[in-house]
């Protein structure tokens, strides 16, 4: 008997405690890094570590330098002094959730989602949309397929951009604010099926949000940014 997706997600949640990340080698080490912004500092001296397989959320105040943090490990801007490690590497695709979201106003959600399409990764088109519409299921959507982004609310346009993004099978994903449109209920959903890629598939995943009592209530790894600055760094639930 085949499990589906929700099956899988509900065991993923129930092995959580035995899931050891790998630490054997870093997918970007930050060493003393500053990002300059004309006569503004967006980031000041920031040493991290973010390793194969991990969680790590990036929580902080509006302009406290999430983006900033999440466009330099994507790769949009440089450093302006320390030396960042892991950035464009050829061996994984790094997938990202933007604020704005990407997404195609005048055409379906469906549409955008079939963006994500490669013939490089999927054996065939219905594979692609077998995946498709397992993740539109669990994330309930699937009766919204069919309409116009430009008639869509935020959250729906939240979740679109978060399945075509998982569609193409990154490595890593870096997501910027992306349940800020979402109730709990759906948030805690969406969480649950990165947490399902995260165990079954080692995606890495960065998360940025200025929302501290939902990621506390999630496993994983937490940086907290003020001003630019790294001010802590630990686990989710202790903050």
């Amino acid at each position: 008997m085949v499990m589906t997706l929700e099956g899988q997600m509900k065991e993923v949640v129930r092995s959580q405690k035995n899931h050891h990340q790998l630490k054997d080698q870093f997918v970007y080490y930050l060493d003393n890094v500053s990002v300059n912004y004309s006569k503004s500092k967006a980031l000041t001296d920031i040493t991290l570590t973010v390793n194969p397989g991990e969680i790590l959320f990036v929580t902080g105040k509006s302009g406290a330098g999430k983006t900033s943090l999440l466009n330099l490990l994507a790769g949009d801007v440089l450093p302006s002094s320390g030396r960042a490690y892991g950035i464009h590497a050829n061996n994984r695709f790094v997938a990202q959730v933007f604020q704005d979201l990407k997404l195609f106003d005048n055409r379906t959600c469906e549409e955008n989602i079939w963006m994500a399409y490669d013939r490089s990764i999927y054996k065939s088109k219905n594979e692609f949309y077998a995946d498709m519409i397992e993740l539109v299921n669990v994330l309930g959507i699937k009766d919204k397929l069919q309409d116009k982004i430009v008639n869509t609310n935020g959250g729906l346009k939240q979740k679109v951009a978060m399945i075509r993004a998982l569609m193409s099978r990154p490595n890593i994903l870096i997501a910027d604010e992306p349940t800020s449109s979402l109730d709990k209920e759906s948030s805690v959903k969406l969480f649950d099926v990165l947490n399902f890629y995260n165990v079954k598939r080692k995606l890495t995943v960065i998360w940025a949000s200025h929302n501290r009592d939902l990621v506390k209530q999630f496993p994983g790894k937490i940086i907290h940014l003020e001003k630019g600055k790294l001010i802590y760094s630990g686990h989710a639930c202790f903050i």
